[in-house]
């Protein structure tokens, strides 16, 4: 069956307007039939969610949670009914300072809880760092300055008094290179973004700040994720689009970092606007309830996506437990929850335990990293303006007072981002030792991505445009820069300091004047070309959030191969959010080096020059496949409907990226983990020891049932629960908890029978909240799926020799062929980065294999196994470059 949208709103109320009529507000009861009806216009689907009941509830047990767990209990357990459904639905958009707020709970010293962008920076601010995109920092294969960047975010986080940072991202992972959003997280490979996302969430969350993980999933491209936003462009669809993916691609490959991100303890994953299967993320049961409470045992929150809530009840049965920013639509005042959520508890819709229980993920998120009720930071800064004083309530223009403190939390932390963004940077070519540059005679940069935004490094709103030197992509995952050090001003100050003439052209259009300065004799000259993105919201160029295509933006492309036809000493700079296509010039002779930058962030300049000058040398490598074209990938963004209902059909099944291009036997421009130094390594003494070990056992038996946190009936008087005219003044648009008028429910509940059984209309199970069976690959107490996953049964070292002439650092990569017949020749399982290895030096590389790295999903026993087919390990220095192997015993 498909999942439904059943139960809009439970019983639907008023929605947070005061003296409302009802009948604006009534719920439909054939929505669903309409929602059917529609579907079987477009064509039955083939791809499907079956439905998953219960939701499950916290485990006080489990590992980590303990102690978040009984302050959690000891919280709830005072909260009024009201009060818990607060605490679960945001005030709505522009409710108050932050992107997103929930109700605070004044009465037992709980201040309204803060939900801020973004991934890179603390958004719609100032005095605030902008640091290294995701995929830039997964570059360095660094897992120290991974953490080190997420401990540096969450402490801007927090002393701006955000509750909840907005990221790290694992979805989009990648499937398609022209993602828009691919550079908010890390890399097309689940290994890699599962390693970085958890070192990220434990530096956040040590900062005090609960990290969000998302957006959970399947959320691989922009066009189509939002109905109003596609509208907006011209498209004819009526539902968000589908991604459809099979259990076990689901698993091996889009599941995979997010179980990671929950064995790191992260406190809440955002679901996202797309459906999968069918059926939409945050009101799907099958991903919320079975695969991220049940199989992976996540003891957070899940919160929505802005506008990604589509339902009442069904969507807290499903599984969620924040609704963002409360609203159903932006400023409508109108909640799918709020007073909605409240009725459902009164007329026995929505179980008193599963309200208690999104009360307790909530808090018990909150306590787990540190906080305490009364300490909290106030919140200093406000999402909707820059000025010092404003309306604190800004829909709503009341609540006059200071709204911005303009609180410097920057630290030194633009030391941390220089290093990064250089050790970030992967050197793809570097012909005769061009690099590192020794106080060339007469050095010339070429290229508007070298300069500045006319309009300032802000002068774009989310940075919704691509004027100047790309250090930051566009969207919500944006923030604001302290200040921008542009490639041109770094370089220029280098060689003004080293006796340096210098000169540049800060366009792409000045043909004359370029052949003019870079014909010189003994001319170094660096062009600057960037390929941009973003969120779909914003459309740049025609790009809606999605990139067009894979090339160089603003005739890039063109520019050096003018450049590299009159010098012979050309080197390229690349700032782009994923790979770009360079066969027209890469093989180029006169084109000496070419260097990926990335997305680097407000030290941009300084840390290119620390790379080109050898002040930092480079070892980072790509963590995506540079291919000949895009249609080498195997995978693409849908760009034009294919029903009213998108359909995205992940056919590719794992094989993304670097699995695609060695399944088909293509040979890429630049590998997966690629990645040149201006000194060189040798491997040797593969060494790979069997660890003994118990068998897997799957997880049996059952939860305990569904705990008693409130030790009070709530009141079946629809007049307890009216807004407080007499004591609050109501705030236009402001979601509240209360109804409007005691006849409410009975008016406005229409043909879902008021006061009949809820197991009337409510799928089965859904509120059972008896002891429910264990799925197989789940743990009785262990987040991120059955423990037995992660026993190590392999210690696998090797030497690592730097036989070259300059100190440097390597990263050495582990991979394994799982040896079936349907798994990729190699799959990425490890790597690390040794650091300051001298000319001589010999390093030892030390990495384990798990059950889970050489497990396969078996789609029948729904667990990992361990096939029969033989089992290689390869080390080396990237996807394609294994000197070492060994057959697994």
């Amino acid at each position: 069956m498909i999942e439904p949208i059943w139960l809009l709103a439970a019983a639907a109320t008023l929605s947070g307007v005061a003296n409302a009529n009802p009948a604006q507000f009534e719920h439909r009861a054939d929505k669903l039939e309409a929602h059917l009806q529609q579907r079987g216009d477009a064509g039955a689907p083939e791809a499907v969610s079956p439905p998953h009941y219960p939701s499950p509830w916290m485990n006080p047990n489990a590992d980590g949670w303990e102690a978040a767990y009984i302050q959690a209990k000891q919280f709830v357990s005072q909260m009024t009914l009201m009060e818990k459904v607060n605490l679960t639905t945001g005030v709505g958009w522009e409710g108050e300072q932050c992107v997103g707020q929930v109700g605070a709970v004044p009465r037992l010293g709980l201040t309204s809880m803060c939900m801020q962008d973004s991934p890179v920076g603390v958004r719609d601010t100032d005095f605030n760092s902008v640091f290294t995109s995701g995929q830039t920092a997964a570059a360095t294969f660094d897992r120290a300055l991974l953490y080190a960047r997420g401990l540096a975010m969450g402490q801007e986080h927090r002393g701006k008094g955000v509750t909840v940072q907005l990221g790290p991202v694992a979805g989009p992972l990648g499937r398609a290179p022209e993602g828009g959003r691919n550079w908010e997280g890390f890399a097309p490979d689940p290994v890699l973004t599962g390693i970085s996302i958890a070192e990220t969430i434990r530096g956040i969350q040590d900062a005090g700040v609960i990290a969000c993980a998302k957006h959970f999933i399947g959320n691989e491209q922009e066009h189509f994720r939002q109905v109003g936003e596609a509208q907006g462009y011209g498209y004819n669809i009526t539902q968000t689009l589908s991604s459809n993916i099979d259990d076990k691609t689901m698993h091996e490959m889009y599941l995979w970092p997010f179980a990671d991100a929950i064995r790191a303890g992260v406190g809440s994953v955002m679901c996202s606007y797309n459906q999968i299967n069918n059926s939409y993320a945050c009101q799907n049961s099958k991903m919320l309830n079975n695969l991220l409470k049940g199989e992976l045992g996540f003891q957070g929150f899940v919160m929505t996506d802005w506008q990604a809530h589509q339902s009442g009840v069904s969507s807290a049965l499903a599984g969620l437990d924040m609704s963002m920013p409360g609203d159903t639509v932006f400023n409508s005042g109108l909640s799918y929850w709020g007073p909605n959520l409240t009725l459902a508890v009164v007329n026995g819709t929505l179980p008193e335990w599963r309200l208690d229980d999104m009360a307790m993920r909530i808090m018990a998120a909150f306590f787990k990293v540190g906080n305490t009720v009364g300490s909290q930071v106030p919140i200093n800064f406000d999402s909707w303006t820059l000025d010092t004083y404003g309306p604190v309530h800004f829909a709503a223009g009341v609540g006059h007072q200071q709204i911005n403190h303009h609180v410097d939390v920057r630290a030194d932390h633009g030391t941390l981002i220089r290093e990064i963004a250089a050790k970030g940077t992967v050197l793809l070519k570097n012909t005769n030792n061009a690099l590192p540059l020794n106080k060339p005679k007469f050095l010339v940069v070429v290229g508007d991505d070298a300069g500045s935004n006319p309009d300032g490094p802000n002068g774009c709103s989310d940075r919704g445009c691509d004027n100047g030197t790309l250090a930051m992509a566009w969207g919500s995952g944006s923030a604001n820069f302290p200040y921008m050090v542009t490639p041109d001003a770094a370089l220029q100050a280098k060689a003004i300091s080293d006796g340096t003439v210098y000169q540049s052209i800060l366009a792409n259009n000045r043909p004359d004047t370029t052949e003019a300065l870079v014909s010189q004799d003994g001319v170094t000259a660096i062009v600057f070309v960037n390929a941009d993105s973003g969120e779909g919201y914003i459309n740049v160029a025609g790009n809606e959030g999605d990139r067009l295509n894979l090339t160089i933006w603003h005739e890039g492309d063109q520019l050096i191969k003018n450049v590299s036809s009159l010098c012979n000493n050309t080197i390229v700079v690349i700032h782009s959010t994923g790979p770009v296509i360079v066969d027209e010039w890469y093989d180029s002779p006169n084109v000496t080096a070419i260097l990926w930058a990335g997305i680097p962030g407000q030290e941009s300049g300084n840390s290119i020059v620390d790379v080109l000058y050898g002040a930092v040398n480079p070892a980072a490598r790509t963590p995506f496949t540079w291919g000949s074209s895009r249609e080498s990938y195997g995978t693409d963004v849908l760009y034009e409907p294919n029903s009213q209902t998108p359909q995205l059909d992940f056919t590719e099944g794992v094989f993304i990226d670097y699995r695609h291009f060695d399944k088909t036997n293509q040979t890429p421009r630049y590998e997966f983990g690629y990645g040149l130094s201006y000194t060189t390594f040798s491997y040797a003494n593969l060494n790979v020891q069997k660890v003994p070990v118990a068998p897997y056992t799957p997880n049996e038996g059952y939860t305990e049932p569904a705990p008693t946190i409130s030790t009070t009936n709530a009141s079946t008087n629809l007049a307890d629960y009216l807004f407080p005219n007499s004591t609050l003044s109501h705030v236009w648009q402001y979601i509240y908890p209360y109804l409007n008028t005691s006849s409410s429910g009975k008016e406005a509940s229409g043909d879902l029978h008021y006061g009949e059984p809820a197991d009337k209309y409510l799928p089965p199970n859904a509120t059972d909240g008896s002891a429910q069976p264990y799925l197989p690959a789940s743990d009785k107490i262990s987040p991120g799926g059955n423990a037995a996953l992660y026993d190590i049964l392999y210690t696998i070292t090797a030497d690592v020799t730097n036989t070259g002439p300059v100190t440097g650092d390597e990263v050495p990569q582990l991979y394994v062929s799982l040896g079936g017949p349907d798994d990729p020749p190699v799959v990425l399982r490890g790597f690390d980065r040794i650091h300051d290895l001298a000319p001589g030096q010999t390093g030892v590389f030390s990495a384990v294999l798990t059950r889970r790295d050489l497990s396969n999903w078996d789609t029948v026993k729904q667990d990992w196994v361990i096939s029969n087919y033989t089992k290689t390990v390869y080390v080396g220095s990237s996807s394609r470059k294994l000197s070492l192997k060994q057959t697994l015993a």
